[in-house]
Formats: C-alpha cells, sequence, structure tokens
C-alpha cells in the first residue's frame, strides 16, 4: 500500500486512514501495538503480536499432546504405584 500523509491532532491522536485499518482488520477500540524503530513509527494490530507468539509456542510443543496431560498422567501412575 502506498504512503500517505497525515496529521497528528489534538492530544497527539494520529489518524489512521479508513483503507489502512480495514487492510489491518483494525475497528474502533481494538488494541494496537506500536514500536519506535530509528525514525519509523510501526503499528500493528495486537492479535498479530498473539499469532506470532503462539506460532512459535505451537513449535515447541509435544506432538502427542499438551505437556500438561503428560505431567497429570505421570503423577497419576506414580499415585498408583504407592
Amino acid at each position: 500500500m502506498a504512503a500517505v500523509k497525515g496529521k497528528v491532532v489534538e492530544g497527539g491522536r494520529i489518524i489512521v486512514p479508513a483503507a489502512f485499518r480495514q487492510s489491518l482488520g483494525l475497528s474502533k477500540g481494538d488494541t494496537v501495538f506500536m514500536e519506535l524503530h530509528g525514525v519509523e513509527l510501526r503499528i500493528r494490530p495486537a492479535r498479530s503480536a498473539l499469532r506470532r507468539i503462539q506460532a512459535k509456542l505451537r513449535a515447541l510443543a509435544p506432538e502427542e499432546g499438551l505437556v500438561s496431560d503428560a505431567l497429570i498422567a505421570d503423577r497419576r501412575e506414580e499415585a498408583e504405584r504407592e
């Protein structure tokens, strides 16, 4: 998407153009993350950061199921042996 010119308005607010909001799937009240990279301000929907974290954690999860399920099963086996 091409760059557009904008303004900072009262209270330090920046108006995000409708086309940008639609492209990002942003609606009134949505949470965004902002990062300063040199002289650039990057804004992204909070849900995109959450999805990225979930994908990284999913890669670490065992294929056979939840780690918590395996832990509970181990504890039950230990309790039966006692």
